[in-house]
């Protein structure tokens, strides 16, 4: 799709640095150069004024990438193209089965009303919980990681959504202020949420949480 709008060499396309390695890919495939805007803390999805702050005289086109079950503000992201005259691209997510979905929702509202000492995600209208993702505060990465390697130690198949932001990998090196972007990385867990759990594997969830989270000093 870039290629076909005429995007590539010397054009710069603005994408998150939160995951995602295959958008930055398909752009310099197309000859053009990634450029980085952070991420909104609530939805993780590219934030308007940080791509309106990345945007240059370069700059041919958005793409925003619909993360975890939350959509981008994409009609923002609409205007701000028009205005500067952007191809504004959407990425979005498999979607489930309306029943499935429905299961997911309700396992994620079962987890925020019983989630201590870790912020459970902000639902918002739509969120279709692809991944159910907390922040575990504190020390930022060691605390979160000590967090998970302890739930697996108690049968909770936990996982870190995004290890490194790509402005941080070396094929992608930018020298760049995201701050959301890198405290999202550093504090993010998904739990599971997958509608093939019974009711005894969300109370294993929770106690195993709320028994480490106890621990914790909320950092918000």
């Amino acid at each position: 799709m870039l290629r076909a709008a005429g995007v590539g060499l010397g054009d710069e396309v603005v994408v998150p640095a939160f995951g995602n390695v295959e958008v930055a890919e398909a752009v310099t495939r197309a000859g053009a150069l990634p450029a980085f805007a952070d991420v909104d803390p609530v939805t993780y999805c590219l934030d308007p004024d940080a791509v309106h702050a990345a945007t240059t005289p370069r700059t041919a086109a958005v793409v925003a990438v619909h993360r975890f079950g939350r959509p981008a503000d994409v009609g923002r992201l609409y205007e701000l193209g028009q205005r500067h005259g952007l191809l504004v691209l959407e990425q979005g997510e498999s979607e489930a089965p309306y029943g499935e979905v429905a299961q997911r929702r309700e396992r994620a509202a079962y987890l925020d009303a019983r989630l201590r000492g870790v912020r459970t995600p902000d639902g918002g209208d739509g969120h279709t919980y692809q991944q159910y993702v907390v922040r575990v505060p504190g020390n930022g990465r060691p605390d979160r990681d000590a967090f998970a390697r302890a739930l697996r130690s108690r049968g909770v198949d936990c996982r870190v959504p995004v290890k490194t932001p790509l402005h941080r990998l070396p094929e992608f090196r930018r020298f760049v202020s995201l701050p959301q972007t890198e405290l999202a990385a550093d504090e993010t867990l998904a739990l599971p949420v997958d509608a093939s759990l019974t009711k005894r594997d969300m109370q294993r969830i929770v106690s195993a949480c709320n028994a480490l989270g106890g621990l914790l000093q909320p950092a918000f």
